[in-house]
């Protein structure tokens, strides 16, 4: 009987090559502001065994998982190289550098040149999350976890309403321990004199208050703020211009649909509408995240004519847990025992950020007992025919390629369920063994972590807003040329 042998190779030998890595993605991301990819998936507060992971994972573009051994030089050079700011897929580097002729020094100055020898402006946008909920607190998790050389984003303060004497502490232990979405990567202590939460050395200040009009922000040093409401309480112009009367408040961006003129955006979809002048932008629903960068696409290559969107939604903190009243029809049921039939507006919200599909689709939602992760059933009638195999290569393709990579993921595996998606940072997955297509009707399946998924969703439009969305090298592909 022959040895058995692993067919991703020396697996000791990966570890070294991943344990040699770490620290210069550490350097990269700390003296420089450089985050790394493999093909879309962050190196970010990663271990070697994310980092053989990672590489495994260019199989889906590459057919065969991405040697460290191609990788390794590559970060070892941009650690020497005076670059700056940038988002770096190092996995596309690799591969373009494959059947070069010429020293890998030569091949990164001309692939990185738009980012050698800048000096990015010293400017930074300090960030406000009023409210401090599901979505609130991952948020925190996000920005904290991309705390660089000063440059960016950077949360100063959570406001919140004072519930109890040791408010403080339960809002720290709610950020250190969350039951799905695991533990704070990192370490928090409280200083109780000036009501700071401390997480892995960024000072958050805690503000009481219960008056979005009132607050003085200067007074903790935070000018010319964002401030990124999550309470859900106010979702209209007026009610969201109370913001603006504090004093320090630049900017408001809203974690949920917003009514009237309010601009939706879906980012990756019409960030681009967002004008200097726009004091108040709202980041749309997570079920509108995660449709609408797949409907586009769709409706870009074969014409959508109609559809319905039906989704399989966990369940979220305004159901009851057991039959109690409630002002909305059915939410009153227990939420941990029952699919409640309830209604969504993302289908018609779609067409705020994709007026072409204006009066095309109707949409409606199933709350299900799971407490994170909920799926889109996009039921399309096209313009023309397509089969399965092509519109989940297309699809594919636009998942790790395209301008849209950080909005649109893919995934063709047998085994897959909810809980394999917390935690996902992109806006939906396609899951492409459950496409079905007869003529010129499709019917897709979407996974969406609400919460985390949606998050960064929030981060993207807050990062735009201040200027602050990193280079992305090498350029990705435009929906129009895959």
């Amino acid at each position: 009987m022959s040895e058995p042998t692993d067919p991703m190779g020396n697996f000791h030998d990966k570890i070294d090559l991943a344990e040699q890595m770490l620290p210069l993605l550490g350097q990269l991301h700390r003296e420089k502001n450089v985050v790394t990819s493999i093909f879309g998936r962050l190196l970010e507060n990663v271990t070697a065994i994310d980092i053989i992971k990672s590489h495994r994972f260019a199989r889906r573009l590459l057919d065969e998982p991405l040697p460290l051994k191609e990788t390794l030089p590559i970060v070892q050079a941009l650690t020497a190289m005076d670059i700056s700011t940038a988002s770096i897929d190092i996995a596309r580097l690799a591969q373009r550098y494959r059947g070069v002729d010429e020293p890998l020094e030569r091949f990164l100055e001309q692939e990185l040149a738009d980012i050698i020898g800048v000096k990015p402006e010293q400017s930074s946008t300090d960030v406000v999350l009023y409210g401090f909920g599901r979505i609130g607190r991952l948020l925190a998790r996000i920005l904290i976890g991309r705390e660089g050389r000063g440059l960016g984003v950077h949360l100063r303060a959570i406001v919140v309403r004072k519930k109890s004497a040791d408010d403080i502490d339960k809002r720290a232990s709610l950020l250190r321990r969350d039951s799905v979405h695991g533990p704070f990567n990192g370490t928090i202590t409280i200083d109780y004199d000036n009501d700071i939460i401390w997480a892995n050395g960024t000072p958050i200040q805690m503000i009481y208050s219960d008056d979005p009009a009132s607050i003085d922000y200067t007074a903790y040093g935070i000018n010319d703020a964002v401030v990124v409401d999550n309470t859900g309480r106010w979702r209209d112009e007026a009610g969201l211009r109370q913001h603006l009367q504090s004093t320090g408040v630049a900017k408001v961006v809203l974690t949920a649909p917003g009514k009237g003129n309010l601009k939706n955006v879906v980012y990756g979809i019409n960030h681009d509408i967002i004008d200097d002048d726009d004091e108040i932008i709202t980041a749309a629903s997570c079920t509108t995240n995660a449709i609408t960068p797949v409907l586009k696409v769709v409706n870009d290559r074969y014409g959508v004519q109609y559809g319905h969107v039906e989704t399989v939604h966990s369940f979220t903190n305004d159901q009851n847990l057991i039959d109690n009243f409630h002002k909305g029809p059915r939410r009153g049921r227990g939420a941990t025992l029952n699919m409640v039939l309830t209604e969504t507006g993302a289908a018609k919200a779609v067409s705020k950020a994709l007026p072409e599909l204006e009066g095309k689709l109707t949409g409606n939602a199933i709350r299900v007992p799971t407490p994170d992760v909920s799926m889109a059933v996009l039921n399309l009638t096209l313009d023309k025919p397509c089969d399965a195999e092509e519109i989940n290569t297309y699809l594919r393709n636009v998942s790790l390629q395209s301008d849209l990579r950080q909005q649109i993921g893919y995934i063709k595996s047998p085994e897959v369920v909810s809980t394999d998606f917390v935690g996902t940072t992109n806006a939906g997955i396609v899951d492409g063994l459950a496409t079905i297509t007869q003529g010129n009707h499709v019917v897709l399946y979407v996974w969406y972590d609400n919460e985390f998924g949606y998050s960064n969703q929030v981060i993207r439009i807050v990062e735009h807003i201040a200027g602050a969305r990193p280079v992305v090298v090498p350029k990705r592909e435009s929906i129009e040329n895959l």
